[in-house]
């Protein structure tokens, strides 16, 4: 069996074997496939699909390409996981603050994908911060602590970390079966037995309609659950970024501001922080219903416990603990320029995708894998949807490299937003829940 045999047989929408799979996994894992024929491979199935049993056979493949983690935390290992979308900084608030209530949080994350942000670029904005650790010592510091959050390992589903940087710059990004594959086999291999999986839906989401986010979740779900996971799935919005802060240093400041209760607990960042949160907490034991786990994480809000296991990760990852207490340690960007509001109106809708991938311009995401970040660029929405505003009114403030930079991105940012004379409501944040029995709307 050749690889362009494989190729040929998805090329012609057949159905793989498990065997072509798993020569599909090890091929992306030792690099004995070169990038080109798995490009071709990943278009393929992005053009073509993926019925049930293949997603299932990739997704064991690919976890089972590396080490298979059985992690000793002192209690469940948790894991939540984000499809991503734009401004979405839940791991780091809700991480340290499900530590603060008893949880084992064993959080391996990706880096950006497309215009959507990473949580291990955002953690590398923390100066010092180690996101590359010997299974022994990751282990070791959840143990200890109750949360840490690193990138992947060489050792730990390599196939995934080789496709998921393919996917990245060959526009296979949004495919059911290659997302569901990408996120449990990390999940498996790094030894989670609870996964909270946010799915998102809107512009700036890889499934743009409900109907397609509930397929996904539904997908994840049912892998997840056949392996005998504690599984659930959330379908959540993103319509418009979800905290105000869109760039890495910029989001990571944005969780401090949460955790040290400069930012409304009803602020879309923080409320679903802590729904998800609160399901991660029911996966692992530590509370039995959905509010005594809501309430438990915001007494942990309250009383600054969760800012900090912030500080504690943070200290035990090698990185600089003093940006808790002074955010002006994080990396600064030289240009910063408020953008004025072009007309009198109500904020009525925003291409989201549109709003990730200008950040993406300005160097704070990859247009080829090898690209590096500039923690200190992105932008700060001023305004949400449903918030009226004058003319000339601040509405982004621009965090840029160059004041070009800044230019080129405030009329990306202009051009994705809509106005309305008429009032309009608030984006919806929460629309369903998915797990082993069902789907329950929000």
């Amino acid at each position: 069996m050749d690889f362009l045999s494989i190729i040929e047989d998805k090329k012609r929408g057949r159905a793989l074997s498990a065997e072509q799979i798993r020569m599909f996994a090890d091929g992306a894992a030792t690099g004995s496939v070169p990038d080109y024929q798995l490009s071709a491979l990943l278009m393929a199935i992005r053009l073509n699909g993926m019925n049930a049993e293949e997603t299932a056979h990739l997704t064991m493949a690919m976890a089972q390409s590396g080490n298979m983690l059985q992690p000793d935390v002192g209690g469940v290992p948790v894991d939540k996981h984000s499809t991503g979308g734009v401004g979405d900084t839940t791991t780091l608030v809700l991480a340290p603050l499900v530590a603060a209530c008893g949880g084992k949080v064993l959080k391996m994350s990706g880096r950006g994908l497309g215009h959507t942000g990473g949580t291990v670029d955002k953690m590398e904005a923390i100066p010092g911060m180690r996101v590359t650790l010997p299974e022994s010592e990751f282990v070791d510091i959840v143990r200890r602590i109750g949360c840490a959050v690193v990138g992947q390992s060489a050792e730990l589903a390599p196939a995934d970390k080789r496709l998921y940087a393919l996917r990245d710059v060959t526009a296979t990004v949004d495919s059911i079966p290659l997302i569901a594959s990408s996120v449990l086999s990390k999940k498996f291999a790094s030894g989670a037995r609870a996964i909270v999986l946010d799915v998102k839906t809107g512009s700036g989401a890889l499934m743009n309609t409900e109907e397609d986010s509930i397929r996904l979740a539904k997908a994840m779900v049912d892998i997840g659950t056949l392996a005998g996971r504690y599984v659930t799935a959330v379908v959540s919005g993103m319509q418009e970024p979800l905290g105000s802060h869109v760039g890495n240093a910029l989001e990571v400041k944005e969780a401090i501001d949460v955790l040290a209760g400069r930012v409304d607990e009803n602020h879309p960042l923080c409320y679903v922080a802590v729904y998800l949160g609160a399901h991660m907490l029911l996966g692992g034991g530590q509370a039995q219903t959905l509010e005594e786990a809501k309430a438990m994480l915001l007494s942990a809000l309250r009383e600054g416990r969760g800012l900090a296991k912030l500080k504690e990760m943070i200290r035990a990852q090698g990185g600089d603990d003093r940006v808790c207490d002074d955010v002006g340690l994080l990396p600064q960007a030289p240009c910063i320029v408020p953008l004025a509001a072009p007309e009198d109106g109500y904020l009525s809708a925003t291409d989201c995708t549109a709003l990730g991938r200008a950040a993406q311009l300005m160097g704070a995401g990859r247009i080829r894998k090898e690209d590096e970040i500039d923690p200190a660029v992105g932008f700060v929405m001023e305004k949400r949807i449903g918030d009226f505003v004058r003319k000339g009114e601040n509405i982004c403030t621009l965090h840029a490299r160059s004041m070009e930079s800044a230019k080129e991105t405030g009329e990306r940012i202009l051009s994705a937003l809509t106005f309305s004379a008429v009032p309009c409501g608030k984006a919806r944040l929460l629309y369903d829940l998915v797990d082993c029995t069902g789907v329950h709307p929000l």
